[in-house]
């Protein structure tokens, strides 16, 4: 029997860890990524979640815009190679294959919470019947402020126009029964369902087709942000039937700080006569250069653009997505699940005293993320914290009292795994 086949169900040897991951089929995009050093090792970086690592490609790409602005100038925008003019479409079918969407369905432009604005121009449109929103509780900052704004900006109020779902599991997470019946509860109200794929603190991950379908049988528009799932969990938002999805790429995607986010807007809405927020790039390009004074969409995604996209800012999410496309989103899934499932065993059994695991046990109620409650309140989960950074283990901190830990398939290990649970056990000694 193997060394990858004999761990027991309460530990892990070094030499175990090593050869479960001689044995990983996708070991070898490690090495194309740079690791972080501390003190001259390889740290363990756990914070893929949070700002996903460099691929040594990207410098490339990012080099070949500037050499290409350095020589040619303006004519960058039409020569080859990568010409400026067209270069978003250099993401578009990666960013379909990601997250399970036709090409015409997904657009790589501004910020996470930018898109999520203009998309609620077009999809939340309250009228005296319909003019709530549904969201969880204890969102992601970001989205709660962009609810209330926009229900300000229709001069709706928050305490009755916003509906935030509190957790009804024991752990903080939530069940399908609540969704639906908050669902069903308010349906006749419902202008919009805006939930995320993963939620940014538990880790709980959500079943997206039977949220749309929840959604629209009560007649309200359903949207998602995914910026925990994108590059996390396999996605197939075309055939979920969500209207909208926005999300970032510098978490899973590795496409670098404040990169370029992205957009879904399903293709039933390609023709829409919505309200939208325009802008000259979204133009139909057939006729953007006659430069009329009329607005005519772009079909699909495309036309809820605003400005030509910022080139170096794309440059870096080519190198991720070429990564991607190498591995495949069901290899890394499967890769994701054993990581993520042995960091649990292992924690479970050892670490149980110290650590509770707030995130779903179920795999398909999670991604690579575990959230981890420290024992003792915040001045053990900080000390804890500080700990395991002074010892090259970066996971990233929420407060209270939580460290979440996010084993990311594309370079993450075995041997990261166990050096987490290693650092932790020595912490309590």
């Amino acid at each position: 029997m193997s060394d990858a086949t004999i761990m027991t169900d309460s530990a892990m040897t070094e030499r175990q860890a090593q050869a479960l991951d001689d044995a990983d089929p996708l070991r070898d995009f490690r090495a194309q990524f740079h690791i972080p050093r501390h003190h001259g090792a390889e740290m363990a970086y756990f914070c893929g979640n949070s700002l996903g690592l460099q691929p040594k490609d990207a410098r490339a790409h990012v080099d070949e815009v500037m050499d290409k602005w350095a020589r040619d100038a303006v004519e960058g925008h039409f020569l080859d190679p990568a010409p400026w003019m067209p270069y978003h479409e250099l993401v578009r079918d990666g960013l379909a294959q990601v997250v399970g969407a036709q090409p015409a369905e997904v657009v790589a432009m501004n910020s996470l919470t930018a898109n999520l604005h203009l998309m609620m121009v077009s999809f939340f449109r309250p009228d005296a019947q319909r003019n709530v929103i549904l969201m969880e509780a204890g969102a992601f900052p970001s989205d709660r402020h962009a609810m209330a704004s926009q229900l300000h900006f229709h001069g709706l109020s928050v305490d009755t126009h916003l509906i935030e779902l509190e957790p009804d599991r024991e752990d903080g997470t939530f069940s399908m029964v609540a969704i639906e019946r908050a669902i069903a509860e308010h349906g006749d109200r419902l202008a919009l369902v805006l939930w995320p794929g993963v939620q940014y603190r538990t880790g709980q991950a959500f079943d997206l087709k039977d949220i749309a379908r929840l959604g629209h049988a009560a007649g309200a528009v359903v949207g998602f942000d995914l910026a925990h799932a994108v590059g996390n969990l396999p996605l197939q938002l075309h055939d979920s039937g969500a209207d909208f999805a926005v999300w970032c790429h510098y978490k899973y995607m590795n496409s670098g700080p404040g990169a370029v986010a992205g957009c879904f807007v399903h293709e039933r809405h390609a023709r829409t006569d919505r309200p939208r927020f325009a802008g000259w790039w979204g133009h139909d390009q057939a006729t953007r250069f006659r430069m009329g004074p009329e607005f005519v969409p772009t079909p699909g995604a495309d036309g809820w653009q605003l400005s030509n996209p910022p080139i170096l800012g794309l440059a870096p999410l080519r190198a991720s997505l070429e990564l991607f496309a190498q591995a495949g989103m069901p290899a890394l899934r499967a890769k994701s699940e054993r990581l993520t499932g042995d960091l649990e065993m292992l924690i479970s059994a050892q670490l149980g005293n110290v650590l509770e695991i707030i995130t779903p046990t179920s795999p398909s109620e999670r991604g690579c993320q575990l959230s981890l409650r420290v024992a003792g309140g915040r001045s053990q989960g900080r000390a804890l914290f500080e700990f395991l950074s002074s010892r090259g283990v970066l996971g990233d901190w929420r407060e209270p009292d939580v460290i979440r830990i996010s084993p990311a398939p594309l370079y993450n290990t075995h041997a990261d795994v166990l050096r987490f649970v290693s650092t932790v056990r020595e912490w309590q000694a």
